[in-house]
């Protein structure tokens, strides 16, 4: 069975223990997380949630049931993959002497990335762009030595005019339990 990526984006309530209950929801039911970032939203008391979910759409159907379930769950969006402005940060330490940093150098520049930290054997790049663009760059250094990476995860929006709250997003379907 092949699984595809859907890309969520969840307002929930700015207060202690959210994070961990929707996380939780997740591990009980078995559903794998690939992408999680969360983060205030213009509004302090809301924090909206990109989460990235290998599934199927009866499966995505089931995570989208379980999340409304939860009281601190104010609204939940699939966003669509041609709909969606997505990017990524990373931070990516290469070992790296000088005589191969020229290359590593002239990477990074094609990459548009920026060097944040130089030493005599290391260099740290920051990276930011689509998801796909940052696996493209780790891939390409891979060969020169990546000794340390950190990945922000998937952050997301609708494009265009419309918000999470308007009804231009195609919202994850609620369940109708009075039909049951």
């Amino acid at each position: 069975m092949s699984l595809s990526t859907h890309t969520l984006s969840v307002l929930v309530a700015n207060e202690p223990g959210v994070l961990a209950r929707i996380s939780g929801m997740f591990s009980r039911r078995g559903f794998n997380i690939e992408s999680l970032a969360v983060g205030p939203t213009d509004d302090p008391t809301i924090s909206r949630m990109t989460i990235v979910v290998p599934v199927d759409g009866k499966s995505l159907e089931q995570i989208s049931k379980q999340l409304h379930k939860l009281i601190h769950v104010l609204r939940i969006v699939e966003l669509p993959h041609d709909g969606a402005v997505e990017r990524e940060l990373a931070l990516i330490k290469v070992g790296v002497g000088a005589g191969r940093r020229a290359e590593v150098l002239e990477i990074a520049e094609i990459f548009h990335c920026k060097i944040i930290d130089v030493d005599a054997t290391a260099l740290v790049i920051e990276a930011t762009g689509p998801p796909e663009k940052v696996g493209s760059l780790e891939k390409l250094l891979e060969p020169y030595g990546v000794v340390e990476m950190a990945r922000t995860g998937r952050v997301a929006l609708g494009r265009g005019s419309g918000s999470l709250k308007s009804p231009a997003l195609r919202p994850v379907p609620v369940p109708n339990y009075a039909a049951n």
